[in-house]
């Protein structure tokens, strides 16, 4: 059985797949870094989502909205994770 990175690599020799990971390669940086501040501050799922005023399902569900597009949260979302998990939300246009 191949590992998940055996496979991305694999794959990574596929142009259209290829262009289809690099169109996402900001959502998936912005979900690796929310499970990085939560897992730097300790915190479980349930924790955060005490935090938050939520429950713990609507957390996962926030960290794996990079895998399911109905999944799109808010800026306020967003903010009140960031909040959570001790950290400042910080969007940027960055120039091309």
């Amino acid at each position: 059985m191949k590992t998940h990175r055996e496979l991305i690599n694999e794959w990574m020799q596929e142009p259209e797949f290829v262009a289809q990971y690099d169109a996402l390669a900001d959502e998936f940086a912005l979900f690796d870094e929310m499970l990085k501040a939560r897992k730097n501050a300790g915190l479980t799922q349930a924790d955060v989502a005490k935090k938050m005023g939520t429950q713990t399902p609507a957390v996962a569900r926030l960290e794996a909205s990079g895998r399911h597009k109905k999944h799109s949260p808010s800026l306020a979302t967003l903010q009140k994770y960031a909040d959570a998990v001790g950290c400042r939300l910080d969007i940027r246009l960055i120039p091309r």
